[in-house]
């Protein structure tokens, strides 16, 4: 039995995730993959293991282990495969708790104009930074105890609004910057949504 497949056989704790992020960060480009893949799928059962009763955990991850250690994990990982969409769960939940105020402004400019991703995502009507900050916990506890697919598609309409927002914001300034920005919020969403539907499917890996 291979080292991923002994991992995914039991809960990763903060130092296995910490000694593989060394791991990856001195490792060829396909053994990073791999151990991308391996962590982030050992995650997902530990946290739907059992229960859940890891899920508080793990959500709580990056407070852990710190961001930059997830960073060397999964950020290499396309958005689309199961490490990459975990990662950008976790970057939404850290973006939110560290610039909800932002975020906040960003949502409540653009949710006028995509009504069907603003239901899916599913922020409380005032859409202030503390409704921000109860979205991104929601969806990356879902992630773990409720429906993988339903946090991934509610985390890429949440991302697809703000997008819109960014553009908004930055329409009669010079937002180049928040242009660029935006265009990569709608791709991530784009890359949720795929990876939701192959959650469902039973492929993403």
């Amino acid at each position: 039995m291979s080292e991923p497949e002994r991992r995914r056989r039991r809960p990763l704790l903060s130092a296995d995730v910490e000694a593989l992020a060394a791991a990856a960060s001195a490792g060829e480009p396909s053994a990073r993959m791999e151990l991308a893949h391996a962590t982030a799928a050992a995650l997902v059962d530990a946290g739907r293991g059992d229960g859940g009763r890891d899920t508080s955990r793990l959500v709580r991850l990056v407070e852990t282990v710190g961001l930059d250690t997830l960073s060397e994990l999964w950020q290499d990982a396309p958005v689309d495969s199961l490490p990459g969409a975990l990662w950008a769960l976790y970057l939404l939940h850290t973006w939110a708790e560290r610039q909800g105020e932002a975020v906040a402004r960003m949502y409540r400019a653009g949710r006028a104009y995509a009504p069907v991703d603003e239901v899916v995502a599913g922020v409380a009507e005032d859409a202030d930074p503390a409704a921000v900050r109860a979205l991104a916990e929601a969806v990356l506890t879902g992630a773990y105890r409720g429906d993988f697919d339903v946090a991934l598609e509610r985390a890429a309409s949440f991302f697809r609004v703000v997008a819109i927002g960014r553009r908004e914001l930055a329409a009669g300034v010079d937002g180049v910057a928040d242009l660029d920005r935006a265009d990569r919020n709608e791709r991530c969403a784009d890359a949720l949504h795929r990876a939701a539907a192959a959650w469902r499917d039973g492929t993403l890996r």
